[in-house]
């Protein structure tokens, strides 16, 4: 009787493992794409969220203290604050800017944790620039931050902006 080892060669061992590394070597680059392609559309769509929410907003801030009109941009540069910068500051003077903030994030979903800059005419938004993370940026209207593109407007939302507002311009 012959004596018949179960198990594999070192031969097929080697075979599997190189077919295994290929097939990696095809699929990683590509699952990669798809992580910064759905993060770009992810900073997109939060911008669009917080261009809703602001506007929103302005609609109660006129309706309530007569303001939502005369506002032309709202910033937030530090995420942990519960405050925005509002221009001209003269509005800031007659409603506290806590009291805008409150009213922009009564409209988000979740409060958002994102720097971010509006630029406002005539009680509604033009343009929005929201960064969530150090690197990458979204904008209303969506189509200034692509996958090509997102690492020229990392942590630069203001760069952002100026671009969605050449955008909305034309």
């Amino acid at each position: 009787m012959k004596n018949r080892r179960n198990g594999f060669t070192l031969i097929e061992l080697i075979v599997v493992i190189a077919i295994i590394g290929v097939l990696a070597a095809i699929l990683v680059p590509s699952m990669l794409g798809y992580v910064k392609k759905s993060r770009v559309s992810s900073a997109n769509s939060a911008a669009g969220m917080f261009q809703k929410a602001i506007n929103s907003a302005l609609i109660e801030l006129d309706e309530e203290y007569d303001i939502g009109t005369e506002i032309t941009s709202i910033e937030r540069v530090n995420p942990s604050d519960n405050d925005v910068s509002v221009t001209p500051s003269s509005v800031g003077s007659s409603v506290d800017t806590k009291i805008i903030w409150s009213k922009i994030t009564h409209f988000l979903d979740k409060k958002k944790k994102a720097s971010f800059k509006a630029e406002c005419d005539g009680g509604g938004v033009k343009a929005v620039a929201v960064c969530s993370d150090s690197k990458y940026t979204g904008t209303f209207p969506p189509g200034v931050v692509t996958v090509d593109n997102y690492e020229q407007y990392s942590n630069n939302y203001n760069k952002a902006l100026a671009d969605a507002l050449l955008k909305v311009a034309t």
